[in-house]
């Protein structure tokens, strides 16, 4: 591995601080996509290209990734870099495609646990398969010039197992569950083998340039409790272990923070409180109040303002805005301002932009 890049110093290192724990002089504020289908310049620059195409081009990935951070100037406080959770099943040998308007396609999903030995590579190598990745990290972290920090990402081991399985987005986890239930064994086998490559993955994201990182559980809540604490809980946990054991192994030394979103999975929050994250990032499911005493101080939170309020009036996004930040005791500390999932494509960009303007106003209060 060559010699990492010189970057410019930060300019903006807000997220950092607050993901730290530290006293922040207001809450950070980003979303989660906050790249992408809402914003009229993505449609210009991702043309008649695919999804996967846009992603693989470090040009065209830096261009979307850095088109909210213009768009929205000085109101955002982090970069996401343009790409998909879709990459590590990718890195691991299956074909899949973005469908327009319907999402994740498998061409050839995993249904029967014996299929792992025909069906993914045994030994992955991560720099080799995602080296288009990390060259569209380089290139984004270049060209920000230290306007805002820049966050990697990756899909937790449960929700892109529900993926390779099912073969897309599903409203009935049939064959996932199937797994779960009838075949445990090899269930853990396969979490086993997606934790190592999320591992690798996301330490490299450090080495290429991206300053944190998120995991997205998404599909968490489709777990009860038990089935959570069997299935994603210690996947994730060894995930931020050996996340931070990899850096240090890779020569990094400076503390690089980690989030987890759990999504549909707000009873799990204790638990996570205590697995190695710096910062939990919370759906619209949970009151706030009831959050910041969960934790006690353990974790940062981040989140968790329902999505939908973007479609609401400004005088709405307005008092929502204000009763979460409330919420979060102010947010001089232990918070980061976020939607408590993605953006939408149907999406007002003027109304996501008074949202940000006023994460700006109520938090520097």
């Amino acid at each position: 591995m060559g010699k990492m890049v010189e970057f410019k110093p930060l300019k903006n290192d807000l997220i950092l601080r607050a993901a730290r724990g530290e006293n922040v002089e207001r809450p950070p504020v980003w979303v989660m996509r906050q790249a992408g289908r809402y914003l009229p310049e993505y449609h210009v620059v991702k043309a008649n290209n695919d999804f996967f195409t846009c992603c693989r081009n470090p040009e065209i990935a830096s261009t979307i990734t850095i088109q909210p951070v213009n768009h929205y100037n000085g109101v955002l406080d982090a970069a996401i870099i343009f790409s998909d959770i879709m990459v590590i099943p990718q890195a691991m040998g299956m074909n899949v495609e973005i469908l327009d308007k319907i999402g994740p396609h498998f061409t050839d999903p995993l249904r029967e646990p014996s299929e792992m030995e025909t069906k993914l590579t045994k030994e992955v190598d991560v720099l080799k398969e995602l080296d288009w990745a990390f060259k569209s990290i380089t290139e984004t972290r270049i060209k920000l010039e230290g306007r805002v920090p820049l966050l990697g990402f990756c899909g937790g081991p449960w929700t892109l197992m529900v993926y390779m399985i099912e073969g897309g987005g599903t409203k009935l986890f049939r064959y996932a569950k199937t797994w779960l239930y009838e075949h445990p064994e090899a269930s853990h086998e396969l979490l086993d083998r997606i934790t190592g490559v999320a591992i690798e993955f996301l330490a490299q994201q450090v080495v290429a340039g991206a300053q944190m990182v998120q995991v997205f559980e998404s599909w968490a809540g489709e777990l009860g409790p038990a089935e959570f604490k069997e299935f994603s809980l210690p996947y994730l946990k060894r995930i931020s272990k050996g996340f931070k054991k990899r850096l240090v192994e890779l020569g990094i030394t400076e503390h690089i923070p980690i989030t987890v979103f759990p999504k549909g999975a707000m009873y799990s929050l204790d638990w996570l409180a205590d697995c190695g994250y710096d910062v939990v990032s919370l759906d619209w499911t949970i009151d706030p109040v009831e959050a910041v005493k969960i934790v006690r101080g353990r974790v940062v939170l981040q989140g968790n303002l329902d999505p939908g309020v973007i479609y609401g009036s400004k005088e709405i996004i307005s008092k929502k805005t204000e009763e979460m930040i409330a919420g979060f005791g102010g947010g001089k500390q232990g918070y980061i301002i976020n939607l408590g999932h993605g953006t939408q494509p149907f999406m007002d960009p003027a109304k996501l932009g008074w949202f940000l303007e006023e994460c700006q106003r109520v938090g520097s209060a």
